[in-house]
């Protein structure tokens, strides 16, 4: 399996590696900095160098053999047992961070389940299981008081029988943290969030900078989307 670095640190922006499975339009690798899609995250991409070349990655993915780093199409990827250097496009990977501590903070203004999000670098939403009126005026401000106060964001591990003596940790209605390890990765914002998430984040509130609240659409009987923007 790959050693997932990115758990420990998200501003990892590069890592060596050795090429464990390679095919015609992949590899694996023993350890990555690459994010995954999951979690409403999408995989990250990037840049992937050897003695032998260099190739784009243009999408990260789970396997049963490991994180798979899928490269541009047309390319040759290096063979297995190659010694190769991950390079990520540190600044789309950012914004993600950015935009997934943003959505944290948003369920923290509004305290209702979670039915879904997505997140990506144009704007990023999340799905309530409500049918509450959301007042965007009110929800922007809080919204932006919470990144003001310079909340320490980080993350630890609880095993999975502290999650079970523990269960409204877990937001989300529709999806349940990933078993079957032992152990899960908690996400605490200071004083103002703590659930199990994989993602990656930034280290403080304040970085995720200026959010603006978009659309709020009703996607049911009880369920409103909430959409939202980085500015800057």
């Amino acid at each position: 399996m790959t050693k997932e670095l990115f758990r420990e640190d998200s501003y990892l922006k590069s890592c060596s590696a050795a090429v464990t499975v390679s095919d015609e339009t992949s590899v694996c690798v023993d350890q990555t900095v690459f994010y995954p899609l999951g979690g409403g995250q999408p995989g990250d991409t990037g840049v992937l160098a050897w003695d032998g070349g260099e190739v784009q990655i243009a999408d990260t993915r789970n396997s049963p053999e490991g994180i798979r780093h899928f490269v541009a199409e047309g390319a040759t990827p290096p063979p297995v047992g190659a010694s190769v250097e991950l390079r990520l496009d540190w600044s789309r990977r950012f914004i993600h961070m950015r935009m997934h501590t943003a959505m944290h903070l948003l369920g923290a203004v509004l305290r209702y389940g979670v039915t879904g999000g997505n997140i990506s670098v144009a704007k990023s939403r999340l799905d309530f299981d409500m049918t509450d009126t959301v007042d965007k005026e009110a929800v922007q401000a809080g919204l932006n008081e919470l990144v003001a106060g310079d909340h320490a964001v980080s993350c630890r591990w609880i095993d999975e029988a502290e999650l079970d003596a523990n269960p409204d940790l877990v937001r989300t209605m529709s999806v349940q943290p990933p078993r079957g390890k032992g152990v899960i990765r908690l996400l605490e914002i200071e004083g103002v969030d703590l659930q199990p998430c994989g993602g990656t984040h930034v280290r403080s509130s304040a970085e995720v900078g200026a959010v603006r609240i978009g659309k709020v659409e009703k996607k049911g009987r009880q369920n409103r989307r909430v959409n939202i923007h980085l500015d800057g």
